[in-house]
């Protein structure tokens, strides 16, 4: 193994302390460095200073890098890497395992969320980390995770879009560090008491945000959506997946709340969502003798887990066991890499890192 620094039978060099601190010494005669300082001061004081500094040098290097790192809890320590191996056991080429945490960290959420098509599978992957997974992440990615989380609630407050859904994400969290933060002493959580707890104060003064924000109406005064014909109205609206956004764009006008009031609309909702069987079981007849497909929806919401719709997701490749974007490239060996992919929802995601 090559020797790559300074010879070590040198005698080192020599250094001074002055006011700004500790400076290598220059002979202005000569015009290069002094290797022996006990001609200019006190030798006792020479040997006490050179002795203290070789004491405390390790020690204060190693304090001041974690100053500098808690000083600047924003910043992200993790590589924004396109793709990742994902290995769930050691073998001869490779030594140890994947976990969620290390995926979390490499992989670019941080741009993902920039993304429209990728936003709603980022805040649902957040989500499902602060509900159950958010203890078996490392102090780092735990760090990421909330950099993470702010990146998006500034994105949300700029651009006045998917406000109940961040809503709702900042209250899990919420509900669960304060089960967890009780349990301090099982040492569920990384990191001191009182950093969690002023994560905490920051989630409710996000929430305050989000409570407080005024969507200002935009100042184009050209075709709106009510100008459109029904039509066209109707179709737009069945292309929402949540019966809460029905209901809201309802709100908006009086001729659209006709519109969200249409019984096809919901049983259109209701069959997508939901297998004939569900709905066989949550049957609720109208005062008419109809079936009332908007309560049917939301009772089904209750009882069965909604079907999820990304733009854009994760995809694993079988092949070569790599987890990316879907339309990244990645080294694959696989004649047909396409088919090789699989897409993965973000509950998928999580239980691929279950051992």
């Amino acid at each position: 193994m090559p020797f790559l620094g300074q010879d070590w039978r040198s005698p080192g060099q020599s250094w001074v302390k002055t006011a700004d601190g500790w400076k290598r010494f220059l002979d202005e005669k000569s015009g290069s460095f002094v290797s022996d300082l006990s001609s200019y001061c006190n030798k006792e004081v020479y040997n006490k200073e050179n002795l203290f500094n070789s004491l405390n040098y390790d020690v204060a290097a190693k304090k001041r890098k974690k100053d500098m790192l808690n000083s600047k809890t924003k910043t992200q320590y993790f590589h924004q890497e396109k793709w990742i191996y994902v290995h769930k056991g050691s073998t001869k080429e490779r030594h140890g395992y994947c976990t969620l945490g290390e995926a979390f960290n490499r992989l670019d959420f941080s741009t993902a969320i920039l993304d429209s098509r990728r936003f709603n599978y980022v805040v649902r992957l957040l989500e499902l980390i602060a509900k159950s997974q958010l203890t078996s992440l490392s102090g780092i990615a735990q760090k990421n995770f909330m950099n993470i989380l702010e990146k998006v609630v500034l994105k949300v407050l700029e651009d006045q879009q998917n406000i109940r859904l961040i809503r709702e994400l900042l209250q899990t969290l919420y509900t669960s560090l304060c089960t967890l933060v009780q349990r301090v002493g099982k040492s569920v959580l990384v990191g001191n008491i009182n950093m969690w707890v002023y994560r905490m104060e920051t989630i409710l003064h996000w929430q305050q945000q989000l409570n407080n924000i005024q969507i200002t109406r935009p100042a184009f005064k050209g075709l709106t959506f009510t100008d459109l014909p029904l039509c066209l109205q109707l179709n737009i609206m069945q292309r929402l997946s949540d019966g809460r956004d029905l209901v809201s764009l309802g709100q908006a006008a009086p001729d659209l709340h006709v519109l969200s009031e249409d019984r096809l609309l919901w049983k259109k909702l209701c069959q997508y969502h939901f297998s004939e069987r569900q709905i066989r079981k949550r049957l609720i007849l109208s005062d008419k003798g109809q079936l009332d497909w908007k309560k049917m929806y939301f009772k089904l919401v209750r009882c069965y887990p909604r079907k999820e719709q990304y733009g854009d997701t994760l995809q694993l490749c079988k092949h070569c066991h790599i987890l990316s974007w879907k339309g990244t490239d990645h080294p694959c060996t696989a004649n047909n890499p396409e088919s090789c992919s699989v897409s993965l929802s973000p509950q998928d995601f999580i239980n691929l890192f279950k051992f």
